[in-house]
Parts: structure tokens; C-alpha cells; sequence
């Protein structure tokens, strides 16, 4: 029920628009509000497909008056199902543009004249267009239809898209496989992405989600949107960039679909299913699927304990966990096309998941001298489980200006989850004799989350060279979560101080403008967007309450406003530069504030910091862009951030009083404790060059190569943690393709894909992060009538060595640590298309209806 309200408002106040279209409009052909007198004037005709004769169905065909040298739309309408068209009681004009265009059909675009009707010169006149041949687009494969095949990347001046279709390599994966094929995108041991090193933000289909990467299957997704510098029309929490994941959504004519089935090592196993559905108005879609991996993660860590610089004693440890898991998911929702201006789409998904984890830890503790003093074991088991809940609701309408707009959408993610674990801890002498009493501790809890989004776009183009953009936006998260800790002694149990029950509300209200115009040959775009965050945190046990509000007084109003600009040139045909600027904001999240102690690691806790302040960025950037006659493309990029109260990690060791707190958590005295901080700042300068080269319709190779110089500000106290480095990375992915014209054999038509990645070592406040690098490889092969079936093989990881690794060199202490997400792992899929652009449901009339009702 607590959604049922929203959702009323947002289905009132669509017929509400739609009743004030319709009483200026009929339904099917809409007229200007201001025309000459009607006459009985008519233009019609008929639309064939050029390769079949049928008659095409549900195309758009838009009428326009030529005033002025300039077109004003007067009438749209969808074709019938038999390809039909009609304008009746048209108004007296010397000129018409009649423009039609269909899905995967040639665009059609001609002028005509009343002189050029069968009565000239009069007001009374019939145009019979006759048959119009829409010439297809597509190639016609029996059943299916296939695209004209896309790039892998298509790289504009602002933004780049990744089409994840020719990403071979994450076929029957995750939106993790997905990213680390992406140029300039990495992820780390945990799965997290960063975009340029920052963390950008993640939208699915434009709107924020509570779903993780590992959560969207790789088979589901249609694109990936790069926005490195996002502009005020974008959320300003948007620091690091924006990534924005595009689900598919089927929208051809009949019933279309694609079926899947993975399996792999270790304990990988997956299938997906996307259909859809198009007659007439309505466009139904439905995805699902089932995912399950298992993998083992392990880890090292070597520590040096010191007090004042002059080491004390060393720590040795190793991890190894195995683990499993599992989801099942389901998005099923329509596109209702109600006339040709106004479109509402509905849709809902469903995951369910469940995560297992059996961890080992060995650890040994030595003297001064390297001799053992001590050693232990810790075992850990983990279990969690989790459904997520998303609906959508989105009305579009379209005014008679071409390029006017009207977006209002709704957004609701909602879901809950539950997680338990069992910690046992070992203590032995160097002889195998008990230390000290074993320590276990067992934990419980579960959460439930929400997520409300509700957005109103506006896009009013003021011809060729300018345009008004502007929105309103509300983001209202909510988050009530317990977690119980226990130690177990004998049996009873006693609950521990880290036990964590907590409450939080976060909102975020904005509205931005935008203005594109023209100075001469110079584009700009000039914006403001203004945001009203709250965040309010409790912890119930201790009634404690933590939180922001920014802004706060009238003398911080300057905290609420982001401005943008962006000034473009064509220098030519084929280049095109861009400088733009942008202020953005990163706000501190619940895990940031979170005063709760994480023991998952008993010598390497964590723990958030609730005085934790935003942190404010001003970026500038500049791009150049040229294109190819091969079509191949460069871009270049130069770009400068400055990071204002930069949220970052701070490591040390934990006080006498802490360990005391924790001492029957089976924490290690010497245990480092890992926050956060607000660093005075953080400047970064950086260089980035990405080719996409053709060689030829069978090779292809995009390399890209990033340089970035950064320097840190950050002190505690007396404590200085200033450091600055230069590090680098470089991507490359290759595609190869047999094409054999000539006595095709079994390996025509497969495909070879290369991605590689090297990341240099990076510096950070109290050390470095160490290099990294990967290789992956996939095979692709089309077969069957049609080439229906495609067949997939996938490497990733190929000689195992991609780990997280990084180095702290403190006053207190230094230490080197890794950590592996997953081994060397592969995937089989099969892929299996198909389809019937004839199909309809309740079929008569065999299969052509010509009701008006269409």
C-alpha cells in the first residue's frame, strides 16, 4: 500500500493530459489550433514493405504545412494494418511535406502542392500517393530479422556508448564481465567500477537502482552510456562520471525473441530468455533468467607493526573463500503507443537471489626477529539472501514542433534481505598447545530498502541552433536495517556493543536549466541545476543520530547550485572540439557515516565516520574528436578535477579502548582500522586517447591510453598524509571476424575477440595501490538456417593474474595485501533467435485487420 498512492498520482495525471490533447485533437489525426479554414481537401495512400508487398503496420506518417520557409506539423497518425493512410478536410495551403518512417524502413520525405493535384489551382483537391515501397533496411533471415550490425563503440564528443551485444567476452555473464570490457572503465576485486579512478554514478535506464552490478545479467543489457563530464541537466552526485546501463526493449513489429543457455567452470550455470510483443498500439517485453556462479576468492596480507617508526612485531595472513551464488529474475511491461505524440510505458522486475560463503584465514604472529610466537585459524560461514523489486511508469509526449518534448516518469525500487554467519577462532602456541580460549561469535540480520524517483523533462528546440531544456526531479531513499552480534560461550550467548540497528532517510529535490544556442560557428550550452539534499541516520539501540542538510543557511546557499558549460566547433566536416566545465557533488553514503564495526576480517576492520562532510568537484575538460572515412574514429581528451574535501580512506591501528570493546569479537590487538576522512583536497590532471581502428569489414582494434597525475592534501592532527603520483593505463580490444564469400567452410562466419588491461601502480593518502593486469578471450560462432544459433566460448582471467593489491606505509605500521575476486574462469553459451513479423494474437481475416480501432 505504500506505494499506491504515488502510483494513483502519476495514472491521474496522464488521462488528465491526454484529455486535454484529445479535446483539441481527434485521436488519430491531430490538427494545429490555429489553421485556415478546412476545405474538403484529402490526401492518402498506401505503404507496401519493398521485399514482402504486405502492407506496413503502425508506421508514423506526419503531415506538415511549408509557411514561411519553415514546417509547422498539422497531422500525424499510425498507419493501419494493411498499410493505409488518410489526411481528410486538410487546410487551404500552397505546400505540404509528407514524412513517413517506419521501424528498419528507409526514411520517405516529399513536398507536395496543391498545383500538383488532379483539380489545379483549386482548394477542393484529392492526392492518391498510390502505392509508397518502403525500401527494408535490414536483412531478412527467414524467421528473424537482424540490424545492420553496430560498433562495439560509438564515440561522440560528450558521451560514448558501448553496445554490449559485440561484447563476446561477457556473453552469459554479469554487468561485471560486461565493465571490465568497457575502455577507460575498471573494476576492482570487489566488483566496484571506477570511471578515470573515480567512482562513477551507476543508473539503470536513467534512474538510480538498488541492484549490483553482479545482479544484471550481462545478456540483458542492450548498452552502456559514458558520461565522463555530465552536464546540470544530470544528477550533480555525479563526481566520477555517470554510467548508465540500457536494458533491452524489443520494439519490432510481431513476435521477436532470443533464447540463451551458459554453463561453465567454476560452478557457473545460466540461462535467459528476452521476448516481445508488437500489434498494433501496444508493444508487450518480458526478460528472464537464472544465474549462478561459484568462485574462490583469496587473499594475503603481510604486516610490519611499529610504535614511532621502530618496528615492534610482523603478522602474516592468508584467506580462502569459496563461494557460490545464485538469482532469478523477471522484467515483464508494455509501451502503449496511444496516438502518435503521446506514449506511456509500464514495466516491472523482480530478482530474487541467495549468496553462500565458506571462509578460511591462517594466521601466524611473529617477534621482532621473525621468530613464531603464535598462530591461529578462523572460519566463517556466510549466508545471504535478498529480492529486489523495481516498477517504472514513463509518459512521453510529443508536441507538433518537431523536437518538443514532455517526459514525466516514476520510479519505485523496493526489496528486502536477510544475512546470518558463524565465526570460530583458534588460538595455538608455536608447539600446538592452546594459547587462548577459542572465540566464536555468531550473527544475524536483515534490511529493508526503498527507492522512489520522480522526474518531469522538458525539451523545447527553438530551430536548427538553439534550445531550452529543463526538469524537476525529487530522490527519496529509505533504509531500515538490524544486526545482531553474539558471542557464544558454552552455549548462552552475549550480545556485543557492535550490534547495529539502524534507521535512515535520505532525499534529494532538484531542478535544473539548460540553454543551447550558437555564436557564430561556436555551440554552447549553458546550465544551472540546484539541489536540496537530507540525509537523517539513527542508531536505535544507542539513540544516536547522524546526518547532513546542505544547504543549510542563506550564507551556504552556494553548496545547493552546480553550473555547467559547454563550448563547442566544428573545425571541419570531420573534427569537432569541446571545452566544458561542470560542478558536482559527492555526498557521504550510509556506509560512509556508518558509525557500525565491521569484524569480517578480525586484523582489518571497518568502520564509517559520521562527521563525514561532502565533498564538492570542479572538472574541465578537453576534447577533440575526428571521424574517418574508413569509419574509424579518435578521440582525445585532457581534463582537470579538483576535489574539494575529498572523501577518502584513512587507516590505523586500533586504540587500547577499542580492542577492549571488541575483545570477545575475536579481534586481533594489533587489528587496523579502516574509515573515512574528509582530505582538504584532491587534484588530478589527466590525458586520455581512445582509437577505434578498421582495418577492414574482418579486423578491427580500439586501444585506449590514459595518463593521470594526482596529488593529495590531507592531514589529521600533526599527521600529514600528503602524497602525489603519476600512473597510467592501457586497454585494448580486438575483433576478428572469417568472411569467406568464395566455398565457405565451417569457420566462416566466427568471430575472435582480444581484451587486455594494464593498470599501473596508483598512489593513495597513506601508500599505493599496486599494478594489475588481465587478458580475456571469446570465440563466436554463427551456425544454423539463418544463422539463428550462435555458439560462445569465453576465457576470462586467461593466465590468472588479476588480484587488487595495494601497500600502507605508516608511522604504526606497513603493510602489503591482496586480494583475488576470482580465479581463471570460462563460459559455453548457447544462443538460439527468433522470430514471426506476421504473428498476432486473435488473428483473422488472415491476419489484416483494417478496423479503425488500429
Amino acid at each position: 500500500m505504500k506505494y499506491f498512492f504515488p502510483l494513483l498520482w502519476f495514472v491521474i495525471l496522464i488521462p488528465v493530459s491526454l484529455n486535454a490533447q484529445v479535446d483539441r485533437d481527434p485521436p488519430e489525426t491531430m490538427e494545429a489550433p490555429v489553421m485556415r479554414v478546412n476545405s474538403p481537401s484529402r490526401i492518402y495512400g498506401k505503404l507496401l514493405a519493398d521485399n514482402t508487398q504486405k502492407g506496413i503496420q503502425s508506421a508514423s506518417v506526419q503531415l506538415f504545412i511549408r509557411t514561411q520557409n519553415r514546417d509547422s506539423a498539422i497531422a500525424a497518425q499510425l498507419s493501419k494494418p494493411n498499410g493505409e493512410f488518410s489526411f481528410d478536410n486538410l487546410p487551404v495551403a500552397d505546400s505540404f511535406r509528407l514524412v513517413i518512417s517506419a521501424l528498419d524502413y528507409g526514411l520517405f520525405d516529399q513536398f507536395i502542392t496543391p498545383q500538383a493535384a488532379n483539380v489545379p489551382g483549386s482548394d477542393n483537391f484529392q492526392r492518391d500517393m498510390g502505392n509508397i515501397i518502403l525500401n527494408q533496411e535490414v536483412k531478412s533471415l527467414g524467421e528473424v530479422v537482424v540490424t545492420a550490425e553496430r560498433p562495439a563503440l560509438e564515440m561522440g564528443i560528450d558521451k560514448r556508448i558501448f553496445n554490449a551485444d559485440q561484447s563476446i567476452i561477457s556473453k552469459g555473464g554479469t554487468a561485471v564481465d560486461l565493465m571490465k570490457n568497457i575502455p577507460a572503465v575498471s573494476v576492482d576485486v570487489e566488483g566496484n567500477v571506477e570511471l578515470r579512478n573515480a567512482s562513477p554514478q551507476i543508473f539503470v535506464d536513467g534512474r538510480p537502482t538498488i541492484l549490483t552490478l553482479d545482479q544484471i545479467p550481462a545478456d540483458n543489457i542492450d548498452r552502456v552510456e559514458l558520461i565522463t563530464n555530465p552536464s546540470a541537466k544530470y544528477d550533480a552526485a555525479s563526481t566520477g562520471g555517470i554510467i548508465n546501463i540500457i536494458l533491452k526493449k524489443n520494439r519490432r513489429v510481431g513476435l521477436n525473441g532470443l533464447a540463451s543457455l551458459t554453463g561453465g567452470h567454476p560452478g557457473i550455470l545460466g540461462g535467459n530468455l528476452n521476448l516481445n510483443l508488437r500489434q498494433g498500439k501496444l508493444n508487450f517485453f518480458l526478460t528472464g533468467g537464472y544465474n549462478r556462479s561459484g568462485g574462490l576468492v583469496d587473499g594475503e596480507s603481510y604486516r610490519e607493526n611499529k610504535d614511532n617508526g621502530i618496528t615492534t612485531d610482523y603478522f602474516d595472513q592468508s584467506s580462502h573463500n569459496e563461494r557460490l551464488r545464485r538469482f532469478a529474475s523477471v522484467r515483464f511491461g508494455l509501451d502503449y503507443f496511444i496516438d502518435n505524440r503521446n506514449t506511456l510505458t509500464i514495466s516491472q522486475s523482480y530478482v530474487n537471489g541467495g549468496f553462500t560463503g565458506n571462509e578460511s584465514q591462517d594466521q601466524q604472529y611473529f617477534d621482532v626477529n621473525r621468530n613464531l610466537d603464535r598462530y591461529g585459524f578462523r572460519t566463517s560461514e556466510g549466508r545471504y539472501g535478498f529480492t529486489r523489486h523495481s516498477t517504472q511508469a514513463n509518459f512521453t509526449h510529443k508536441f507538433p514542433e518537431t523536437g518538443k518534448e514532455l517526459n514525466a516518469s516514476a520510479n519505485f525500487n523496493y526489496g528486502d534481505g536477510t544475512d546470518a554467519s558463524d565465526i570460530l577462532n583458534l588460538y595455538y602456541n608455536p608447539d600446538g598447545s592452546s594459547n587462548r580460549s577459542p572465540t566464536q561469535v555468531r550473527n544475524e540480520g536483515w534490511n529493508d530498502n526503498s527507492q522512489s524517483t520522480y522526474q518531469i523533462d522538458f525539451v523545447d528546440p527553438n530551430g536548427d541552433d538553439s534550445k531550452i531544456e529543463m526538469g524537476l526531479r525529487s530522490y527519496i531513499n529509505k533504509r531500515t536495517s538490524t544486526f545482531n552480534a553474539f558471542s557464544v560461550d558454552n552455549g548462552s550467548e552475549t550480545k556485543l556493543s557492535l550490534s547495529n540497528n539502524y534507521t535512515y532517510r535520505e532525499m534529494v529535490n532538484a531542478f535544473y536549466f539548460t540553454y543551447t544556442g550558437k555564436i557564430k560557428s561556436i555551440g554552447y550550452q549553458a546550465g544551472i541545476r540546484a539541489e536540496h539534499s537530507n540525509f537523517e541516520g539513527e542508531l536505535i539501540d544507542s539513540n544516536r543520530k547522524f546526518g547532513y542538510e546542505y544547504p543549510t543557511k542563506i550564507r551556504n546557499i552556494w553548496d545547493a547550485f552546480f553550473p555547467s558549460l559547454y563550448l563547442s566547433k566544428d573545425l571541419s566536416e570531420d573534427v569537432q572540439v569541446q571545452l566544458n566545465f561542470s560542478r558536482r557533488i559527492r555526498r557521504p553514503n550510509f556506509w560512509n557515516l556508518n558509525p557500525f564495526v565491521d569484524i569480517n576480517d578480525p586484523v582489518n576492520i571497518q568502520r564509517g565516520n559520521p562527521e563525514l562532510r561532502p565533498e564538492y568537484t570542479n572538472s574541465f575538460e578537453f576534447n577533440y574528436s575526428k571521424q574517418f572515412e574508413n569509419r574509424s574514429s579518435f578521440l582525445g581528451a585532457i581534463y582537470y578535477r579538483n576535489n574539494v574535501g575529498d572523501i577518502t580512506r584513512y587507516s590505523d591501528t586500533i586504540s587500547t579502548e577499542q580492542y577492549l570493546q571488541l575483545n570477545n569479537a575475536g579481534i586481533d590487538p594489533n587489528a587496523i582500522l579502516n574509515t573515512f576522512i574528509n582530505a582538504q583536497s584532491t587534484n588530478r590532471l589527466g590525458t586520455e586517447f581512445t582509437l577505434q581502428q578498421k582495418f577492414s569489414p574482418k579486423f578491427d582494434i580500439t586501444p585506449t591510453l590514459e595518463f593521470q597525475y594526482r596529488k593529495v592534501n590531507a592531514q589529521i592532527g600533526d599527521l600529514n598524509l600528503d602524497n602525489e603520483g603519476f600512473s597510467w593505463e592501457f586497454e585494448l580490444m580486438a575483433n576478428y571476424k572469417i568472411l569467406q564469400e568464395t566455398n565457405p567452410n565451417i569457420f566462416n562466419k566466427m568471430s575472435f575477440q582480444f581484451s587486455g588491461e594494464y593498470e599501473s601502480a596508483e598512489v593513495i593518502p597513506q601508500g599505493r595501490r599496486e599494478p594489475q593486469y588481465s587478458v580475456d578471450l571469446a570465440m563466436r560462432k554463427d551456425f544454423l538456417e539463418n544463422d539463428k544459433g550462435t555458439f560462445t566460448f569465453s576465457i576470462n582471467d586467461v593466465f590468472n593474474t588479476n588480484r587488487w593489491a595495494s601497500i600502507y606505509d605508516t608511522e604504526n605500521f606497513y603493510q602489503e595485501s591482496y586480494r583475488r575476486r576470482n580465479v581463471r574462469n570460462f563460459r559455453i553459451t548457447f544462443s538460439y533467435k527468433f522470430g514471426d513479423a506476421d504473428f498476432t494474437l486473435g488473428r483473422r481475416n488472415g491476419g489484416n485487420r483494417d478496423d479503425d480501432d488500429d
